[in-house]
Order: C-alpha cells, then sequence, then structure tokens
C-alpha cells in the first residue's frame, strides 16, 4: 500500500511518505479498553498477574518493528476483539545487495550452552539460532531454574546467556549464584534495553558481555564465540 497523501501520513503518526506493506493480525477476544490500549507497547506493563509476565512481548514486537523502519498500530474496543496493523517499508533498489562470503559466513560451534529467559518465544528463538549452528542448548524459563540447573551440570557449559528481568530471581542474583559455584564461568547478559545500561552493576559483578534482544544472529554468534574463546 501507499503512504503518500497527508492524510495517510496523518493517520500514521510519525510516519513517511513511501510503499509499505501491510500485515494485519486481528482476534474475536475481549479487547482492551482506552486505559489498556495506550500502554500495551510499554516496557514492563502488563495486565497478568505478578509474576506471570513480564510485559515484554509487545515492547519486543514494537522493537522489531521500528528497527525495519516500520509501523504499528493497535485497535481495539472491549468486545470487539483487537487489531495489529504492521507497515514495514519496501525496499527503493531494483539491485538485491550483495553480501561479500566472508561476511556471509557466520561461525557456530560444539560446545554446550545454558539459555535463560523467562520469555518462551525469545528462548525458543535464542535456543533455535544456536542449535542451527551446532551448540547444544539447555534452556531454563528463570533464575531459580538455572541455578537448579548448573549445580548438577555446571562444569559441562562453555557458556550462560542469562535473561536480566525475570520473575522469582533476576539476572543480577543468578548471575552472583553461579560465580559463587564457578568463580570462572562465562556470562553474557541479555535484555530488551539497548545501550550499556542493562550492564551497569553486571559487568562489575563477573559478566563478559551484553547482547541485545530481540537476538539478532550474527550479532549473537559473534559474541557467543568471542566469549567461548576468550581465556
Amino acid at each position: 500500500m501507499d503512504l503518500n497523501d497527508l492524510g495517510d501520513c496523518r493517520t500514521h503518526l510519525g510516519a513517511k511518505a513511501g510503499r509499505y506493506v501491510l500485515l494485519t493480525v486481528s482476534d474475536t477476544g475481549h479487547g482492551m479498553d482506552k486505559t489498556t490500549l495506550e500502554r500495551i507497547f510499554e516496557p514492563f506493563f502488563s495486565t497478568k498477574e505478578v509474576g506471570k509476565g513480564t510485559g515484554l512481548g509487545l515492547a519486543t514486537v514494537y522493537g522489531i518493528v521500528k528497527q525495519h523502519n516500520g509501523y504499528i498500530n493497535c485497535y481495539s474496543e472491549p468486545g470487539n476483539g483487537t487489531t495489529f496493523k504492521i507497515y514495514l517499508p519496501i525496499s527503493a533498489t531494483d539491485k538485491q545487495e550483495q553480501v561479500p562470503v566472508e561476511e556471509s559466513v557466520l561461525q557456530g560451534g560444539s560446545e554446550s550452552i545454558l539459555l535463560v529467559d523467562d520469555e518462551d518465544v525469545l528462548r525458543e528463538l535464542g535456543a533455535s539460532i544456536l542449535t542451527r549452528y551446532g551448540y547444544k542448548v539447555t534452556t531454563a524459563s528463570n533464575g531459580k531454574e538455572a541455578l537448579d540447573i548448573y549445580r548438577e551440570s555446571g562444569p559441562s557449559f562453555s557458556i550462560v546467556i542469562l535473561d536480566l528481568i525475570m520473575p522469582e530471581m533476576d539476572g543480577k542474583a543468578c548471575l552472583r549464584e553461579i560465580l559463587n559455584i564457578n568463580p570462572d564461568a562465562k556470562i553474557l547478559i541479555a535484555s530488551g534495553h539497548s545501550g550499556q545500561t542493562p550492564m551497569n552493576g553486571t559487568a562489575q559483578l563477573g559478566a563478559k558481555g551484553f547482547v541485545e534482544k530481540p537476538y539478532q544472529i550474527r550479532k549473537l554468534l559473534q559474541l557467543v564465540r568471542k566469549v567461548i574463546d576468550s581465556d
């Protein structure tokens, strides 16, 4: 579809004129009131009970769409279901970008990795990427579960990828406990927040680095390989 006239751009705040692919996802559920609708993309906002969800799902979707220079809108009314509309820009170039062969080769490995994340979709995504490139992946959905697994099989893991914000036991607490068990453990902190803020306090505690969520294949594989191969 085209977002070329002034009316279309006003409808989609911040949108630039151009050609877009429109993806629409609808349900027939209970819908949302205006107060809830205004906050759905806020990190950590959730209508679930405490400990039942982090509220990062839609915030992550919003981040992915924005990373691709797109726009996302939500339409919902109580009793009338919900519709999400995602607009992704169509590339203006007719020539497919050529990626040098040396840059297209991604290095995997055969080591064992413990991947910890309370978000099912992101945990499965990370495990799928790492498994596809040869790694043996064990997953945990919270810090306590991860700690139990590490107490039993810690020496077998070459690296731990640890979500920062989780119910029951957060990433910082789990990191401390793992390093108490094995001071030489190699741990990556994962977070949906970009920049250096998530590493405040964790680097001093012994984390080897930070990987941003949602996972980008190349960055994730490069950082995992770098940390595993480090002294």
